[in-house]
């Protein structure tokens, strides 16, 4: 079933990819019956709202070296996305203890070496010299209002840096956030929409 779903949004996985996500799911079904990670719960739910909504990044635009997620929640973007960039250095942040131990709890048991967690305050870690401008990409998805969330990032990058947001399609949020990032000096580089489950989603990519 995987691979076949992941073919419906022009996915390729390699093998190990395949066998990776599989793991990926019984783990998710058995702990999200005592932990309560997501409402969703159906298997095809999860395989298309959570790991391909996560990697159909990888349809638009290449990740490299340091990828901070930031306000991770569960996992996605980023495990997954660390399953499908094997040679980029992924960093999953949350302030909420629970969720990082259940983070922590997947990379162990997925092997995935190029993923490790952080539990914190965004504001306060990025004062920190060990994480201050210490990443090339930013990923977000389906979290806080846009305007918050790039204040949050901005001080975690380095002086050449990309910011991605995974957002459904929400015309008053864009019209407030478009007048956000000219006062900041920032730049839309491009959007891409998509489509998944008949909801219209979009990745707005900063830079």
């Amino acid at each position: 079933m995987i691979n076949n779903l992941f073919q419906k949004y022009n996915i390729k996985l390699k093998t190990s990819q395949a066998i990776c996500f599989e793991k990926f799911l019984a783990l998710f079904l058995e702990k999200n019956s005592k932990l309560n990670l997501s409402a969703i719960r159906d298997e095809q739910w999860i395989i298309e709202k959570h790991f391909i909504d996560s990697i159909i990044l990888d349809n638009f635009i290449e990740l490299k070296w340091k990828i901070l997620d930031i306000w991770t929640w569960w996992w996605f973007p980023g495990i997954p996305l660390a399953i499908t960039n094997p040679d980029c250095r992924f960093t999953l942040l949350d302030s909420t203890r629970k969720k990082i131990d259940a983070v922590n709890g997947f990379c162990k048991e997925l092997e995935l070496t190029n993923c490790s967690w952080i539990w914190g305050r965004a504001d306060e870690l990025s004062k920190l010299l060990e994480y201050k401008w210490q990443f090339d990409f930013i990923v977000s998805r389906a979290t806080a209002y846009l305007p918050q969330i790039i204040e949050w990032s901005l001080p975690f990058l380095k002086k050449w840096w990309t910011m991605i947001f995974y957002k459904l399609y929400d015309e008053k949020e864009i019209e407030d956030w478009i007048r956000f990032i000219k006062k900041y000096n920032l730049k839309l580089s491009s959007d891409f929409s998509y489509e998944i489950w008949w909801q219209n989603r979009v990745l707005y990519i900063l830079k």
